[in-house]
């Protein structure tokens, strides 16, 4: 394991669970989590984690119709027999950032179409079904397009609070975006904006933008942006176990939180150091400019 550090931003070059055992409960006001996605082809990690060596008090609920989470997990196993090995790698993460999550915390799961409905059912299971918040869905209209069958343009986002009582989600906070039918609300409305809803249409990040760093998964900061500002708050801890290109440690450090990052890529862990390091300076450019 190494660890740098680059401002109010921690970058370490380890496994995510590894690092995850190592930090303190309850200490992040916002995780963010965006794994490989479970897409049949081969990922180097390491070995699967028995989701048997999860603690015992984090399997006790009853998950679909009353059935207990360890039958739900053979049930799955079932119809999709790629799924248990996925679930054996993200399970104990999830577990892990759960007890890492503040009383008033919120963790967001970043999905595509092929895990997220496992994932929803066992989270119920895992956390209890009165922890889920939200199922957010970020649809682009960007790259190639199939004819033969509807084209899949949207990831989903699972958000799930440690606390429903007590949760902080800051709606004043958020970035507004425009009407689609600007001329159906007053002057005063369309140039305010909009509260964005459960359904995010942002495009991804531009080939050519300035964004833009060459990693194959990265985010748009766009999206990060939204999630880091509803919530968290200034000064708050962020945690991302699956950093890539750091785009959640890039809007962190202009909002001014401070971010842990992982990754068990060498070639992210650069990038991730490169972008964070200009991400620093234009923070401290805004900042000395709203003191003058």
């Amino acid at each position: 394991m190494s660890l740098s550090a680059l401002g109010d931003v921690d970058i370490y070059h380890a496994d995510s669970l590894e690092v995850a055992r190592s930090l303190a409960s309850e200490s992040f006001t916002l995780i963010y989590l965006d794994p490989p996605f479970n897409t049949g082809r081969t990922r180097s990690r390491p070995p699967t984690v028995a989701p048997d060596s999860a603690p015992a008090t984090a399997v006790p609920y009853a998950g679909f119709r009353g059935r207990s989470y360890q039958r739900l997990r053979g049930d799955l196993r079932t119809y999709d027999d790629t799924f248990d090995d996925y679930w054996g790698f993200l399970e104990p993460r999830l577990i892990e950032s759960w007890r890492l999550l503040a009383d008033d915390g919120t963790l967001y799961l970043h999905l595509d179409y092929r895990e997220s409905h496992y994932a929803k059912v066992l989270m119920d299971a895992l956390f209890g079904r009165d922890k889920f918040l939200n199922e957010l869905v970020w649809a682009y209209d960007y790259g190639a397009k199939t004819k033969r069958r509807w084209p899949t343009k949207h990831e989903t986002i699972l958000v799930y609070v440690k606390n429903p009582a007590r949760y902080w989600f800051d709606s004043d906070a958020v970035d507004r975006e425009p009407y689609m039918a600007p001329g159906l609300v007053t002057p005063e409305k369309a140039a305010r904006g909009k509260l964005p809803t459960d359904v995010w249409w942002h495009t991804i990040v531009p080939t050519k933008g300035h964004e833009k760093t060459g990693y194959p998964t990265q985010k748009p900061e766009g999206i990060l942006r939204r999630i880091v500002q509803a919530s968290s708050r200034p000064g708050d801890r962020v945690l991302d176990l699956f950093a890539g290109s750091g785009t959640t440690g890039a809007a962190a450090a202009v909002l001014g939180r401070h971010a842990v990052l992982v990754d068990t890529s060498a070639e992210a862990v650069a990038i991730m150091s490169a972008r964070l390091r200009h991400a620093h300076v234009h923070a401290d450019a805004d900042v000395s400019a709203s003191d003058r």
